[in-house]
């Protein structure tokens, strides 16, 4: 706890660690502004080691693809590519290399590696609701949003949980408005 230093805002003085995480404000020692200061656990956390790659100690020894003058301690599991330890990513219990990773996130490989999805309850919702300001567009929207709802029902709907509510609202509303379609276009 020691080894943390905190300096006042106003005159830079080094606080003493006895004002931390109190609970009501204390006197700066070098310009006596009251001061209040809470810092949280992770500041004392000691830092650990960073994985920083075995150095080659002979020829005979595998480098790394990515870093030559490392040792090469396990290949990527998709390419083959030798890789030291920094390189190794261990993702799904796969070890995998940086570029196989973003190359599996651009095309959509690599499973549980999804960051976006279409969202494809909006789409059908947003069909069946907002051409109905203009009232001609729902005539090709109101179908379009019926398919919508039919065709993606089963598609993964969003990263986080969702109920099936705007689909059915959404055909719902493309319901009534082809059906006042065929109303409208029976009585003309």
């Amino acid at each position: 706890m020691s080894s943390v230093i905190i300096n006042c805002a106003k005159c830079d003085t080094r606080l003493p660690v006895e004002i931390i995480n109190r609970p009501g404000f204390t006197s700066c020692p070098g310009c006596g502004v009251p001061v209040k200061v809470h810092v949280f656990p992770a500041l004392y956390r000691q830092t650990g080691t960073v994985k920083t790659g075995e150095g080659l100690l002979t020829d005979n020894e595998a480098g790394c693809f990515f870093h030559p003058a490392k040792k090469a301690v396990i290949p990527c599991d998709i390419c083959g590519r030798f890789l030291c330890s920094l390189c190794d990513i261990e993702f799904n219990d796969q070890h995998l290399c940086p570029s196989c990773l973003e190359a599996g996130k651009k095309k959509r490989k690599i499973r549980n590696l999804e960051n976006n999805r279409v969202l494809y309850d909006n789409i059908a919702l947003s069909l069946s609701v907002i051409p109905l300001l203009f009232i001609w567009p729902t005539i090709i929207t109101a179908p379009a949003s019926i398919y919508f709802s039919i065709r993606h029902w089963r598609s993964p709907s969003s990263i986080i949980p969702r109920t099936k509510v705007r689909f059915i609202l959404a055909g719902f509303f493309a319901i009534i408005q082809i059906a006042g379609w065929a109303m409208f276009i029976t009585y003309i």
